[in-house]
């Protein structure tokens, strides 16, 4: 049986899923509590899919079968459901002070669960990759584009070399004239979306090296990227495009910021001091 409960086998496989199995996932991860009383065949009607796909969605998941992934389903769902905690989605009958101690606990879980998967020699490779490179292209799409663009901000203020590329055609056309000495810092919380794939392919072409910061290290883009550094979170795949999976993606940037800065304090130290007094003028 996998170390890891069931809610996180099926987010972290979700993309490598069939539309059937699709289905089923975003049922379970909704209704944990519902599907783990249900029988074989009362979830493949309540799902609309064939008593089969659950079967064959339970192998996925690493389970012997439906009644192994059933008792699995209930130690997850009774470990996740604590009543001394606010936790879960939030509810309309939720005062101000409740929405925000759910909130806090979400966003709080995001960041320790990337903390669990932070790969310490991924995080040193993407140092020595970046630390290397003559410049360093930040892509992304959608939500993704907009932490692309804040660590493009974020290690300007030290390095030089940093450039957001927001439109997914100019993506394309900057990787295609790219080189060895380049990188790419793609952010992309599914690792498969067909923007990502198109310019990954074009930079395998001409040598660039990737960055890929994502949830999932079984997806496509995670396949053809040459790093890999994988956040958590604590939503489902109904809550794509949430607050907390953009805090743990913020957070691996400032591991990897602070990783880079550390290694010259003094010089970074610096570096910073020029562009405090360059900005100084700014103020009032």
């Amino acid at each position: 049986m996998p170390e890891e409960d069931v809610f996180t086998r099926i987010t972290q496989k979700y993309y490598q899923l069939t539309a059937s199995e699709k289905k089923l996932a975003n049922y379970i991860m909704a209704n944990g509590q519902n599907a783990q009383n249900m029988s074989i065949t009362e979830l493949a009607a309540t799902c609309g899919v064939a008593e089969a796909t659950i079967s064959r969605f339970c192998r996925r998941m690493e389970y012997g079968g439906f009644i192994a992934f059933r008792v699995a389903l209930a130690a997850a769902t009774a470990s996740r459901t604590d009543p001394r905690m606010l936790s879960g989605s939030i509810q309309a009958d939720d005062s101000v002070p409740e929405l925000c101690s759910k909130l806090a606990s979400i966003d709080i879980s995001a960041i320790h669960e990337t903390k669990a998967l932070i790969e310490p020699e991924a995080i040193r490779t993407a140092a020595d990759l970046l630390l290397a490179a003559d410049k360093v292209f930040c892509m992304g799409q959608g939500g993704s584009m907009l932490l692309a663009e804040e660590a493009a901000h974020l290690f300007t203020t030290v390095f030089s070399g940093f450039f957001p590329v927001r439109d997914s055609h100019m993506q394309v056309i900057t990787a295609s004239s790219l080189c060895e000495k380049d990188v790419i810092l793609f952010f992309s919380y599914s690792g498969s979306t067909k923007d990502l794939m198109d310019v990954l392919r074009i930079a395998q072409k001409r040598s660039t090296k990737v960055i890929l910061i994502t949830r999932f290290l079984c997806s496509p883009g995670a396949g053809l990227a040459d790093c890999v550094l994988q956040c958590g979170t604590t939503e489902n795949p109904l809550q794509l495009g949430s607050v907390a999976a953009r805090i743990a993606q913020l957070y691996l940037i400032d591991v990897l910021f602070s990783e880079m800065c550390r290694r010259d304090l003094e010089g970074c130290g610096h570096q910073r001091e020029q562009i405090a007094d360059a900005l100084s003028d700014k103020h009032l």
